[in-house]
């Protein structure tokens, strides 16, 4: 299915090299100011043009169909639609014989026989993630807005890479607005090669109020993951401690709770039995190295029934997790927008 959310629920439609993609959120409160131009920080964020991104190029404009009059929304359904205008589809007219490794290409002509769109990766297309920011805007503000949540502190969701190709992020190694020079040299190396990096991305909630979750299938963990899984090349989530907690004895990992209610130290990353605990939502999350690739690989080629070497041509990003923290952000603001208006 295309749909996340019990109360706040958010469907995404369209492929990569269609005419449009886009997103239908049901469940919005009314009365939220909400316009075009609400979006264009957090898309801009997402965007191409960076070392090591891809060089395709959108307006990424996107367009209120439904949804808002007046400068609110309505209550209705409110849909929100992007043109696809700058695709090369004859750049992927070979994986159909070829199916790309570490892609979708196989699994989803088989599922459904070969009817599926497969140009640019059709809807299994990082670009889906577009959308996917748009509602995380809207998320955020209902998050924000006392009006329907005056019981609710929240001050954002804060999201940015602490590692790429395996090298921790060092403070002392960045300039105001650009990459540490060891992740640009490895970006570097990695595009003369053909080849391609992943990342880990850390997602911090650094204020929001005891007791929202539930426990079970609908933990705040649970729901967290749940979206975020969503998006295209994620391998891993851990939240606080995470894997380190197996190693540690439960005096190191254990939070002790302070006077005011909230725990002095964050191993549980903000949730404990599912619920938020007053603490900071801290987690991580690892995506993959890009799939497509310029360096060859051996596969499988299907019209010429034996093993063959695939070298990806078009524009591909050697590291798409460099836009994603905007992603992680809005993923983290729908579950959590979902969880609160269920409570």
């Amino acid at each position: 299915m295309n749909t996340f959310g019990r109360k706040f629920r958010v469907s995404v439609f369209g492929e990569s090299h269609g005419e449009s993609i886009g997103v239908v959120l049901d469940g919005v409160p009314a009365g939220l100011e909400l316009s075009a131009g609400d979006f264009t920080e957090d898309i801009n964020r997402r965007r191409s043009g960076m070392q090591g991104t891809t060089p395709r190029k959108e307006e990424d404009l996107p367009q209120i169909v439904c949804g808002v009059y007046d400068g609110h929304t309505t209550g209705a359904p409110l849909t929100i639609m992007f043109r696809n205008q700058e695709f090369h589809s004859d750049d992927y007219s070979l994986f159909t014989d070829i199916p790309r490794p570490g892609h979708a290409d196989l699994a989803a002509a088989a599922r459904w026989d070969e009817c599926n769109d497969p140009r640019g990766s059709g809807h299994f297309s990082g670009r889906l993630t577009l959308p996917v920011v748009a509602a995380g805007v809207v998320a955020k503000k209902i998050l924000s807005d006392a009006t329907f949540l005056d019981d609710i502190r929240f001050s954002g969701v804060h999201a940015r890479i602490v590692e790429l190709g395996g090298i921790p992020e060092c403070s002392s190694d960045c300039t105001d607005g650009q990459l540490p020079q060891l992740w640009t040299e490895a970006i570097d190396i990695a595009m003369a090669e053909g080849d391609s990096l992943g990342a880990v991305i850390e997602c911090v909630v650094p204020d929001i109020a005891l007791g929202y979750g539930e426990p079970f299938w609908d933990s705040v963990e649970s729901m967290i993951s749940h979206a975020v899984f969503s998006i295209p090349g994620v391998r891993g989530i851990e939240f606080g401690d995470g894997f380190a907690a197996s190693g540690m004895k439960g005096s190191q990992h254990n939070d002790p709770i302070g006077p005011d209610g909230i725990p002095i130290k964050n191993g549980a990353g903000g949730v404990n039995g599912g619920l938020t605990n007053g603490a900071p939502i801290v987690f991580r999350v690892a995506f993959k190295p890009t799939s497509s690739i310029r360096k060859g690989q051996t596969t499988y080629n299907f019209a010429k029934s034996c093993m063959d070497v695939l070298e990806v041509s078009g524009r591909h990003d050697v590291c798409f997790a460099l836009r994603t923290p905007v992603v992680v952000e809005a993923m983290t603001a729908i579950a959590l927008a979902d969880l609160v208006l269920c409570r």
